[in-house]
């Protein structure tokens, strides 16, 4: 096998545009012309977003994890090697009977990968394929039977190939159990059944790379499973206001791009619901859909005295403290604007919990005891925050009764927005903060803070409890109460002007 691996090294070269990797053929898998803008024409991508940039980081805090699975291998790293030492160097460790080796490295017929852990079963060599995901989805499966694929032929035989992802049912409690974070699904006879498909799509792959660009419009592909790096070229005729800012379901949009209809106001009637339809007259017509009969009725349901209720929270693929599972939500930090009675008043409680602690036990004390029992508690898309609350009965069932009393309570301030009871044609069709207050409120602004949306704030809190820096911690504490606190106020801003209508 060494020496057929040392063959191919002499033949490897990446700007060869012969040359795949696996996510490399991964992409073309689903749209030829996205591979062959990336290797002709990358600067057209659109930029790496943040949250992309957090998927890659998890990805390697859920691979790193994963080797604890079967301790004490050997990584062949991909920094500070070229291609062909990292080729090399795995063969050489195979050759030397190293049982367990994380990231081993192949080339097979211009195709290139990393398998995550490459460990000797009973029966022969094993391949886990690690993904931070809580489930295996359709482009693991053919992610991982190029490598089948790549490995096979390179003269090593696989017993046996498995997806690893996280278990989102595991709850810590003590250190982490890795047999348990983590749920193995042999693919190992689905891999087999692609493999004469793999190499015809290779071969289709590297025919389209000796040609033009393919010519592809956009279509579904272009966000199944995840956006595209090509969206902002691939759709950049696409006008404002058109089908595909119609909200909700409606499969027909590429029907009727394909039939030539760009706008939403171009749209038959009788491909839209009722919202849809609202939604494109107010933009015909850039006016505000108000059905002051069913604000009132809203309206009429709250009383008082009224707390507008807020959660910041953070979420990790490892479970932090006991009792957590993997990407549960965990509140940090509430805001609270409360108000005894109408244009009475308006008063603020906050909480947010100090740098490397357990939030939860303190932040539920303090939560229980500043709402009311009779209170209306308001909140914006309410169920984030009852499933919180539920969340935080869980851990403490001491506080049961009065967070059910909490949830009993809760209205839910985005209900007229959704509904379309209310609507500004700059919503853009979303019944989002995001969108709603701008609509609503449009002298109110995020602009001035340094924390400007929920995941900035996250961010924000993760560093505050990576620093040792005392005025650091400081400054994003500030930062962090400034943008809650704004999260409630835009709520009470919002009311009131409905109140005022």
């Amino acid at each position: 096998m060494r020496n057929g691996i040392k063959r191919r090294i002499r033949l490897m070269s990446t700007k060869d545009n012969s040359f795949l990797s696996k996510s490399l053929f991964v992409r073309g898998a689903r749209c030829h012309k996205s591979l062959y803008l990336h290797k002709y024409m990358p600067e057209l991508k659109d930029e790496v977003s943040e949250d992309t940039e957090k998927s890659f980081s998890v990805g390697y805090e859920i691979g790193d994890l994963a080797q604890n699975l079967f301790p004490g291998g050997v990584i062949v790293p991909y920094e500070g090697l070229s291609h062909e030492e990292q080729i090399e160097m795995t063969a050489s460790l195979i050759a030397r009977g190293c049982k367990t080796i994380y990231e081993a490295t192949f080339f097979h017929n211009d195709v290139f990968i990393k398998a995550d852990i490459l460990h000797m079963g009973d029966d022969g060599w094993d391949v886990y394929e690690v993904k931070a995901s809580t489930g295996v989805k359709d482009y693991h499966l053919k992610d991982a039977s190029v490598q089948y694929y790549v490995i096979s032929g390179t003269g090593l035989s696989i017993s046996r190939l498995f997806i690893v992802h996280v278990n989102n049912q595991y709850v810590r409690q003590g250190e982490i159990e890795v047999d348990k974070i983590f749920q193995k699904k042999d693919i190992t006879s689905i891999a087999k059944e692609e493999q004469a498909g793999i190499v015809e799509e290779i071969e289709r792959q590297r025919a389209m790379l000796k040609g033009n660009e393919p010519v592809i419009d956009i279509g579904p592909h272009c966000n199944e499973n995840y956006p595209c790096d090509f969206i902002g070229h691939c759709w950049s005729h696409i006008p404002e206001n058109s089908i595909f800012d119609i909200k909700g379901r409606m499969d027909s949009r590429f029907f009727l791009y394909e039939k030539g209809i760009l706008s939403m106001f171009d749209v038959p009637q009788e491909y839209l619901s009722s919202n849809q339809f609202i939604q494109v007259d107010a933009a015909k017509k850039q006016e505000v859909y108000y059905d002051h009969a069913a604000v009132k009725e809203f309206i009429d349901s709250l009383w008082y005295p009224m707390y507008f209720l807020d959660f910041e929270t953070f979420i990790e693929a490892i479970p932090p403290y006991d009792g957590i599972r993997p990407y549960q939500q965990v509140p940090f930090q509430y805001s609270l604007h409360h108000v005894d009675q109408k244009w009475g008043e308006l008063k603020h409680d906050e909480y947010l919990a100090m740098p490397r602690t357990d939030p939860r036990k303190e932040l539920t004390e303090r939560l229980v005891n500043e709402i009311p029992d009779n209170a209306c508690v308001l909140a914006y898309n309410s169920g984030f925050e009852a499933a919180r609350l539920r969340d935080l009965a869980q851990w403490f069932p001491e506080y049961d009764e009065k967070i059910e009393q909490i949830i009993g309570n809760i209205q839910d301030l985005a209900d007229p927005f959704r509904r379309h009871v209310i609507y500004n044609w700059q919503q853009h069709g979303s019944y989002s903060l995001k969108y709603v207050l701008p609509a609503m409120v449009p002298d109110f602004s995020y602009d001035h803070l340094d924390v400007q949306n929920g995941g900035m704030a996250m961010d924000a809190y993760a560093i505050m409890n990576q620093t040792d820096d005392p005025a650091e911690i400081a400054k994003i504490r500030k930062s962090l109460l400034e943008y809650c606190k704004l999260d409630t106020l835009a709520m009470v801003k919002i009311l009131e002007s409905m109140l005022v209508e």
